[in-house]
């Protein structure tokens, strides 16, 4: 069995009831728009953000609620409105191998699905009430696009320092997670403390999947993305930024240019990458992923013991061993 599939196990009838509550909180009496929902719910991804919705919930209550599946529905509606509208500003016409929305019906017909997604998600938590849930994952969109805007400026003066890497990533990536791990437990009535503490749980569990999702592009697997492709895209990772903080003025003034000028250079690519490797850049940005999935496992302790707990820290294990 697959890592994905052990963990899913204790949800699985959950996972399925859930695709059913998702298809109906996207249908509309517009012909195009059920055209358009029905090829985004047949191109659905690993839904981990579900997962890790119905396993919180589950292990801190031993059951899910129809607030949980709400909230999974919130969570997916608004994550799906923001990924239909990023393959728009990034002009990408392909999303998990299949055609994206703007590819297949065009950039304004992209933007307006993804309007009505964020409206329906809107009006899912408001029509129930789930003004908690609500201000939960509006938070987490929020520091999303605080995050992309906070890269796009630093990338262009190729400043950022750890901290602000460290901003970037809990904002991009760890925060979205963070709102799955706290909603999930807010649907089950969990107290402020256990919400708070879950979201930290979630928001830990994203950094470490942000750095290990990095240190793929210092390494040859087969991971579908081509090594180096942060290089080229002149993205600051952590073990660039290492490198940049720890080497002599000469090197660094090398590395500056190489990211600047020089980034589609196959050769210098890969020049750049020997030199991080040959720093201590991978073994430091390593370490710091172990720290994060450590302070996440602590996190579970005093959590009782169940299938649902016991799928979590898989999963939090699973983020830092995975292959792709």
């Amino acid at each position: 069995m697959k890592p994905v599939e052990i963990i899913k196990e204790p949800i699985n009838n959950e996972m399925r009831l859930f695709e059913e509550k998702f298809r109906e909180s996207m249908s509309s009496p517009v012909p195009l728009l059920e055209r358009i929902t029905h090829y985004i719910v047949r191109r659905k991804g690993k839904q981990m953000r579900p997962m890790f919705v119905f396993l919180s919930a589950k292990a801190l209550s031993g059951t899910v609620s129809e607030r949980s599946y709400r909230a999974a529905s919130l969570i997916e509606l608004l994550h799906t409105a923001t990924l239909v509208h990023d393959d728009v500003v990034d002009d990408s016409n392909m999303r998990r191998g299949f055609f994206s929305i703007n590819a297949l019906w065009k950039n304004k017909i992209a933007v307006l699905v993804g309007d009505y997604l964020l409206s329906k998600g809107l009006l899912l938590s408001v029509d129930n009430e789930d003004f908690d849930l609500l201000k939960i994952v509006s938070t987490a969109v929020r520091e999303m696009s605080e995050g992309e805007l906070l890269q796009i400026e630093k990338a262009r003066k190729l400043d950022i320092t750890e901290d602000v890497y460290f901003d970037i990533i809990r904002q991009k990536t760890a925060t979205l997670i963070a709102a799955c791990t706290a909603a999930g437990a807010r649907s089950v009535g969990a107290d402020n403390e256990m919400v708070h503490r879950f979201h930290r749980f979630g928001e830990l569990i994203g950094i470490a999947f942000q750095i290990k999702d990095d240190l793929f592009d210092y390494t040859n697997a087969k991971i579908g993305k081509p090594t180096g492709i942060d290089i080229k895209e002149q993205k600051m990772t952590l073990p660039l930024i290492y490198t940049l903080n720890n080497c002599d003025k000469k090197s660094k003034k090398w590395l500056i240019n190489s990211v600047k000028k020089h980034n589609t250079d196959k050769a210098r690519v890969k020049e750049v990458i020997e030199f991080v490797k040959k720093s201590g850049g991978i073994e430091y940005t390593t370490k710091r992923m172990i720290e994060y999935q450590k302070e996440a496992l602590k996190l579970l302790e005093g959590i009782p013991d169940s299938p649902s707990r016991t799928s979590l820290i898989t999963l939090v294990n699973y983020v830092i061993e995975r292959k792709k």
